[in-house]
């Protein structure tokens, strides 16, 4: 019988307003997990976090982390398939944030932990976000309380370079640097507010949409239904071979999307899945493109 991968966003998608897992959600996650359905995340955060989001989920499957940059495996916590960058680009990014004054975080990955750098002060926003991620086992930041790192001399273990700053900005160096690197960029904006602008550099071939497909191949999956809300979900919807938006989507991404479900309040994502699985081991999602389910 042919099997489906389920794989899911987290923030804005299978995550609710307050940025968790509702008891719902995780009881019907298990539920379709004991009944054999293949389910996964593909999320731009780090292990740190969404070990603790989703621990209560008894997955089974690598998770996508960080964009598509590296797979995350909960079960042994140790990263594969990771898509570092060229020193040479590395280089080129920074020197580029560095024209512009843009305050930025740099991530690494050795030995299967995750050190992460900054250039430049932090903002309030930027401290908040590392006082929620900093006693993680996964993730070192070596930022001193300037916001300035001592950056290592050799930058060729470079998985993302991420900025969440004021939009103007984070948009003029994104646009400089995608002129003149061989980079896989993305820029969007918060889903908390568009004042703030979010730019994430990658290596090219660093992408959920090229991650799906190694996992895909990795869980012998038959096809995929992926769920999605923003523009840096849009590569992996393309690729699926069912793309679903939750109605709180931005419209680029309802655009693209075969269906669109209720919003991620409602444990919308969960129960497409149980319903799915429910349905006959996913018979449900067995369609071509623009097909209901």
């Amino acid at each position: 019988m042919a099997k489906t991968l389920f794989i899911s966003d987290l923030d804005g998608t299978l995550l609710s307003s307050d940025s968790r897992l509702s008891a719902n959600t995780v009881a019907m996650l298990n539920e379709a997990i004991s009944k054999g359905a293949l389910f996964s995340v593909a999320t731009a955060r780090t292990p740190s976090t969404v070990a603790i989001l989703l621990k209560d989920v008894e997955a089974r499957l690598p998770f996508i982390v960080m964009t598509g940059a590296a797979v995350w495996n909960p079960l042994d916590k140790t990263f594969s398939h990771p898509v570092t960058m060229k020193q040479e680009t590395a280089e080129s990014i920074l020197a580029t944030i560095h024209a512009h004054s843009l305050p930025a975080f740099i991530y690494t990955l050795k030995d299967n932990v995750i050190h992460i750098y900054h250039t430049g002060p932090l903002s309030e926003g930027e401290k908040n976000f590392i006082s929620e991620r900093d006693d993680s086992i996964y993730k070192v930041f070596h930022i001193a309380e300037n916001g300035c790192s001592d950056i290592p001399a050799r930058l060729d273990n470079v998985v993302l370079f991420y900025a969440m700053q004021p939009s103007d900005i984070v948009e003029s160096t994104y646009n400089d640097i995608r002129a003149h690197n061989d980079c896989n960029a993305v820029f969007y904006h918060d889903i908390y507010g568009p004042e703030i602008g979010l730019m994430e550099i990658f290596a090219p071939g660093a992408s959920k949409a090229d991650a799906l497909k190694w996992l895909k191949l990795h869980t012998g999956a038959d096809r995929v239904a992926a769920f999605g809300d923003n523009i840096n979900d849009i590569p992996m919807l393309r690729v699926a071979d069912v793309a679903i938006a939750v109605e709180n989507a931005v419209e680029e991404v309802k655009e693209v999307a075969d269906i669109i479900i209720g919003p991620n309040t409602s444990d919308s994502v969960a129960q497409f899945i149980l319903e799915a699985i429910t349905a006959g081991n996913s018979d449900s999602a067995d369609s071509t493109r623009n097909d209901n389910l």
